[in-house]
């Protein structure tokens, strides 16, 4: 494959079809909180969206076999927790695990703080949290797509713009750092 007439020849290769997500990228990896008769689980998300400012939606993809799919289906109600670059042994462990077996949060010494409008907990050593409510479960059954909106966020007090996980696919992740500020017109 090359340009149209006249652009630069940039030639192309192609590319599996089953590898696309990582050409996209994700926004930062986070983890999900949920909780069902007293029992919190911890799961990393990468696949979530931003959908709307006012009230804040997010759209969020979560595999449908997983403990935390079917407890936020059934409780619709979760947190979504920012981790920063330095918990990613964390994070990775808690995707390499599932909560039916073991207690993440005493596995990897994450902290439950109570949440304001959810029985989710709130992870202390997120450097975010926003508490959610599902507001719409229509697409769960075909796409396992889930679209919270956003009851109450936190932030930790002096925490700008930390480095944050992104995944890039199976074992792989890269971690945000340098900053850039475009100029605009607006």
């Amino acid at each position: 494959m090359s340009a149209g007439p006249g652009a630069p020849r940039m030639e192309k290769k192609t590319f599996p079809l089953a590898r696309v997500c990582r050409l996209l990228g994700c926004g930062p990896v986070v983890l999900v909180t949920t909780s069902r008769e007293g029992r919190a689980n911890v799961m990393p998300m990468a696949w979530h969206t931003m959908m709307d400012f006012t009230p804040p939606l997010i759209g969020c993809v979560i595999d449908a076999e997983s403990l935390t799919f079917k407890t936020l289906k059934r409780t619709g109600e979760c947190a979504i927790n920012v981790p920063a670059a330095g918990l990613i042994e964390k994070v990775a462990g808690c995707g390499r695990t599932s909560g039916r077996d073991i207690d993440k949060f005493k596995t990897f010494g994450l902290t439950p703080l109570p949440a304001s409008c959810v029985a989710a907990p709130l992870i202390a050593e997120c450097w975010a949290c926003i508490e959610c409510r599902v507001a719409d479960a229509r697409m769960t059954a075909k796409y396992n797509f889930f679209v919270l909106k956003a009851l109450a966020a936190w932030v930790t007090p002096g925490v700008k713009r930390p480095n944050t996980i992104h995944h890039l696919g199976g074992k792989t992740f890269m971690v945000a750092g340098k900053t850039v500020t475009v100029p605009s017109r607006a």
